[in-house]
């Protein structure tokens, strides 16, 4: 799942990979049992130490197709939550090793990254009461 942060101002939560040093918003994996909306809070939190508030389901899409070091080839399932901090006061902080960098962004100042990242930001950013998703062919 991913996690768009945005805090009053705005500006959007990012982290900067430590694997490949690629911007982005927050994201992770469930842990069993997990409901989505938990795992995104968990995870901006364990990488951020930003306690957050699920406001909304803003995207149910895939990642592209990604071939793996060992040849396996995947896509991956995306759940993007909007997302704002529990307490506008809080200041992010690089918590653990899959990040090098945390902060916040003007979306017209945001940090070199994927065009796939921007589109899944313009997706919370359109604001919609209902949850985007590609209708079936």
């Amino acid at each position: 799942m991913v996690a768009v942060v945005r805090d009053e101002h705005g500006r959007v939560l990012l982290q900067r990979r430590s694997a490949a040093g690629l911007w982005t918003p927050l994201s992770g994996i469930l842990e069993p049992g997990e409901a989505p909306a938990a795992g995104a809070a968990r995870e901006v939190e364990e990488e951020t130490g930003v306690r957050v508030v699920v406001e909304r389901l803003a995207a149910v899409t895939s990642s592209p197709p990604v071939r793996h070091d060992n040849g396996d080839r995947a896509q991956y399932l995306e759940i993007v939550f909007a997302c704002r901090p529990a307490d506008p006061d809080q200041a992010p902080r690089v918590c653990d090793d899959e990040s090098v960098e945390v902060g916040y962004f003007a979306l017209d100042a945001l940090p070199p990254m994927t065009a796939r990242m921007r589109e899944i930001i313009a997706m919370v950013e359109k604001d919609e009461s209902r949850a985007w998703f590609a209708p079936a062919p």
